[in-house]
């Protein structure tokens, strides 16, 4: 006996809302606004229509710009990763200087310990002994976004202050 799929019966499954869509996101994830609107003009949604959901969303505090921040902190904090990489990624998501510059704050990450403590999981105890070796461990830790002033405290590299104008 053959079944019939959803497709044989002639009827079209109904196009979720733009709210019903960025619910369902952000049931699985926080989201910034910025990813949320992205994701839905991408699914086909409609500006006009994608901002008015945005705005009920913000106004029923499932989507708070401030809360997703705070979340990608300490996400990005305990996998070892620097300010600037994260001031550079919240700035991606359409967050102002300011609210990072607070959200940052709040966080109140000693980066000097975190950034030894990348160095201690990544190379060990053992102190680098040779020029080359301070050098390779200060590029991690610059790879990772801690500013020059910080691996040069924790590597004792000789590390340019040039690195710090990229991010």
């Amino acid at each position: 006996m053959k079944r019939r799929s959803d497709a044989d019966d002639g009827k079209k499954k109904a196009r979720p809302s733009a709210y019903d869509k960025a619910l369902g996101l952000l049931a699985r994830r926080d989201h910034s606004r910025r990813e949320l609107g992205r994701k839905l003009r991408q699914g086909g949604y409609e500006g006009g229509e994608a901002g008015e959901a945005l705005d009920r969303l913000g106004e029923q505090h499932y989507q708070d710009d401030d809360r997703f921040a705070e979340m990608l902190v300490r996400s990005r904090v305990s996998q070892g990763y620097g300010p600037m990489r994260l001031r550079a990624e919240l700035k991606n998501h359409g967050l102002s200087d300011a609210r990072i510059r607070v959200v940052l704050d709040a966080a109140g990450v000693d980066w000097a310990a975190a950034a030894a403590a990348q160095l201690h999981r990544r190379y060990g105890a053992a102190g680098a002994a040779d020029p080359a070796e301070k050098a390779r461990r200060a590029q991690f830790l610059l790879r990772r976004g801690f500013p020059a002033a910080t691996v040069r405290n924790v590597t004792h590299a000789d590390v340019d202050d040039a690195a710090d104008e990229d991010a």
